[in-house]
């Protein structure tokens, strides 16, 4: 049974977890204005020493993350958050030391590389691998793009440091590096992802240990999922993503559709 928390909030539940896993772009913000009803809820478990990471599909480090928060209007210290770029850096500075690499990906998302930037090679031919952050501005419409750029390098791996297929910036929806990834995936090219709902990112984000957990997002591949696989409770935020499908369908079928199990619904994240 889902339980809808719209009327009673997050606080008829939030004492009985000990760790809050929680997205940021669909819930925190919607990639143009802060989400202060969320704000307040981080307030809420701070205030009542809940242990909670911010985590986020974003493919750049941490501290980029943080500044862009703040730079939205979030002045209080909320500042523990963990990014998929973040657990793709320990794997890119260890088992792909000094290899080239081709970057899939728009000039915001440098910052990822940034300490090994020499490596980053122009001529996909001459790359070892394949880095994938988002799509390139000049083409993040066109999949069709990627199809023809990638189809002779299926013996390079590519690895996707955003595992989302899209993404809603306002009104405006975009596709996401994961989206580039199963282009490649569909052409038999061998992908490594990171972050959700792949474990590594949970593991390297927080201690669980016997914590009673729940995860907190909008995306039921990702978010959901994730928790799913975890083993963690999950908590959609139906205003999100897929609200469009919510409307249009029983949440009980939706989630069904997607082979995700669902604990709590909320329209957005509220105390």
């Amino acid at each position: 049974m889902i339980t809808n928390l719209d009327t009673e909030g997050l606080s008829k539940i939030a004492f009985d977890y000990d760790l809050f896993y929680i997205d940021i772009w669909g819930v925190i913000h919607n990639g143009l204005k802060l989400n202060f009803s969320a704000v307040e809820t981080l307030r809420h478990l701070k205030e009542n020493k809940k242990e909670y990471v911010l985590l986020t599909n974003a493919p750049r480090p941490n501290e980029p993350v943080i500044k862009f928060l703040k730079k939205m209007g979030l002045k209080e210290n909320f500042e523990n958050v963990f990014t998929s770029g973040e657990a793709a850096l320990k794997y890119l500075k260890s088992d792909l030391k000094n290899k080239k690499f081709f970057h899939i990906g728009p000039p915001r998302d440098y910052d990822l590389f940034s300490s090994f930037k020499n490596l980053k090679e122009t001529n996909i031919d001459l790359a070892d691998y394949i880095l994938c952050t988002g799509l390139f501005d000049n083409y993040n419409k066109d999949l069709d793009y990627y199809k023809i750029l990638l189809k002779e390098h299926l013996k390079k791996k590519m690895i996707c440091t955003n595992p989302d297929l899209i993404v809603d910036k306002g009104n405006v929806r975009e596709y996401c590096a994961g989206s580039v990834a199963k282009v490649f995936e569909n052409l038999k090219g061998e992908v490594i992802y990171f972050g959700k709902p792949y474990p590594p990112v949970y593991e390297l984000s927080a201690e669980t240990g016997d914590k009673k957990v729940l995860c907190i997002g909008d995306n039921l591949n990702t978010d959901i999922k994730g928790a799913n696989v975890q083993n963690f409770d999950a908590l959609l935020i139906t205003g999100g993503i897929h609200r469009n499908e919510i409307s249009d369908n029983k949440i009980e079928n939706l989630a069904k559709s997607y082979n995700v199990k669902i604990n709590y619904i909320q329209t957005e994240l509220k105390w």
